[in-house]
């Protein structure tokens, strides 16, 4: 019997490397704008690269950043429920910004659609409602844009879905001015799920041999309306944890790129990230996994793995710091450390 391909998300369609050197190539062409704001109000502190920008208004800082949900729209649209992608929409830009010491305030929202639906529009609303709730923002503005010739999808039911936040702190509060070093220790914070990212590798996987309505898991959940599980918004409970402890020195929101996504901490430092004691991940994790014949260290950078977040921080802090977060119940476990090598490593070896 023929057996199925081993999968990556290269194979998928998507490459980071090919991605990152695109990033890197927009960085090198955006930051000759920066000297239009240098001495002016406005001016940066930090450009793209990071999870979001930083600009200088007075003594605060305001931190900007713009996000979607990636492919994560066409379950939605094939399995026709939208009244949770909305929510996904906020998180992956709040918990953007808090990476940067900044706490979110308000949002605006892109819809676009192939043809007016009023039906879709109010239910992709209540998400972006329900998530501004979850993360105690304001959405003060949006756009609906309707292009036939553009947006492609599941028929009436086609859109994409995408925000711009923005953030504020205090101009030596932001972690930038927070040191870290070797011996930190990584604290993760559990997922709720798949979240946002890597759904175009799970997609193609897991559509080999299941339907999306199909029941995989013991419970009531199909494993569309599983892939569907809303992304979980970090930002309000980080926030409080770095406003209560000097001892934090780093923060990760875990998305495209998985925990290669921690290297974006150090840049320009010799220091990387090993991690050990990781949770059993989530049962749509493993099934992923079995179906595509996809190696460990492909899965980790790729998917969260059941860390949707890390929270960096001296040794002495960990157990203040893990509980300050389980009251807040979400489970936060010691997953690893910063080592003086550069690099994100899983089982010893370089992800």
């Amino acid at each position: 019997m023929r057996r199925n391909p081993s999968w990556t998300y290269r194979k998928s369609g998507v490459d980071l490397d090919q991605i990152r050197n695109l990033h890197n190539s927009v960085e090198r062409v955006f930051s000759s704008t920066f000297k239009e704001r240098a001495g002016k109000i406005g001016e940066v502190i930090c450009g793209v690269g990071h999870y979001a920008g930083l600009i200088k208004i007075g003594n605060r800082v305001l931190a900007l950043h713009t996000d979607g949900v990636g492919s994560k729209v066409i379950i939605a649209q094939e399995m026709r429920k939208f009244s949770t992608i909305g929510i996904d929409c906020i998180a992956m830009n709040v918990n953007d910004i808090v990476c940067m010491g900044a706490e979110p305030l308000a949002a605006v929202d892109y819809i676009a659609l192939r043809q007016p639906n009023n039906k879709l529009v109010e239910e992709i609303s209540k998400g972006l409602v329900e998530g501004a709730k979850q993360a105690s923002i304001s959405i003060v503005g949006g756009e609906t844009a309707i292009l036939p010739d553009i947006i492609r999808g599941a028929g009436k039911n086609a859109f994409d879905l995408s925000a711009s936040c923005i953030g504020i702190a205090d101009e030596d509060k932001t972690i930038l001015d927070r040191k870290m070093n070797a011996g930190d220790i990584i604290i993760g914070l559990t997922s709720s799920g798949i979240h946002s990212n890597g759904l175009t590798l799970a997609r193609r996987v897991l559509k080999q041999r299941h339907t999306l309505r199909e029941k995989v898991f013991d419970s009531k959940d199909s494993l569309g309306e599983t892939l569907l599980t809303p992304t979980r918004i970090y930002s309000r409970s980080v926030f409080q944890a770095l406003q209560n402890s000097e001892a934090i020195s780093g923060l990760a929101h875990i998305t495209g790129g998985a925990f290669t996504k921690l290297s974006r901490l150090t840049r320009g430092r010799n220091l990387g990230f090993d991690l050990e004691d990781l949770p059993r991940p989530h049962p749509i994790f493993d099934l992923i996994q079995k179906e595509g014949r996809i190696k460990r260290s492909e899965m980790y950078r790729t998917f969260n793995m059941g860390i949707g977040f890390c929270v960096i921080c001296r040794p002495s802090a960990v157990s203040r710091i893990s509980d300050s977060f389980d009251q807040d119940g979400i489970n936060a476990y010691r997953i690893g450390k910063v080592v003086p090598v550069r690099g994100v490593f899983l089982d010893g070896k370089r992800i």
